[in-house]
């Protein structure tokens, strides 16, 4: 006595529902996470050189001015939950980040670039696999009221 033979296709859709959705939905949720962390990282910078400048811009003298430059720096990395590894360098006004250093001076109508820097690697993927890793830029540009009064 033979056993009937089942020809339909039940079940197979939910079984190929389920591979074609992790084949999917896994590589579609990682680039959402991988964007969202690179967006972070630049929205993090973009504010530290913000504040930065503002800080630095309304010090009573250079040595405060480095103080309140670095505090920035660190705060608007922490608020978006970064660790304090940016790194931060002045250049002149409508120059590129990559531009040689200059010495910001808090002389009344002078004006200079904050450059913020700082690599961010992508989630689950190793160092040696990542490279250099993602690098965010965030700029901003200081202009020292005209009429200021300020003590070296």
């Amino acid at each position: 006595m033979r056993l009937p033979v089942r020809r339909d296709d039940s079940g197979n859709a939910v079984v190929e529902f389920v591979f074609v959705a992790v084949i999917v939905m896994v590589p579609l949720i990682y680039l959402i996470v991988a964007v969202a962390v690179v967006q972070r990282s630049q929205l993090a910078v973009t504010q530290a050189a913000r504040e930065a400048g503002r800080a630095f811009a309304t010090s009573d003298g250079t040595r405060q001015a480095e103080l309140r430059t670095a505090a920035a720096v660190r705060l608007a990395l922490a608020d978006q939950g970064l660790a304090d590894d940016a790194d931060v360098r002045f250049v002149a006004a409508g120059s590129p980040c990559s531009a040689a250093t200059v010495a910001p001076r808090l002389v009344p109508g002078s004006t200079f670039t904050v450059c913020v820097r700082r690599r961010t690697q992508l989630p689950a993927v190793p160092t040696l696999l990542g490279g250099r890793a993602i690098t965010t830029v965030g700029e901003y540009v200081v202009h020292v009221d005209d009429f200021r009064t300020v003590t070296p």
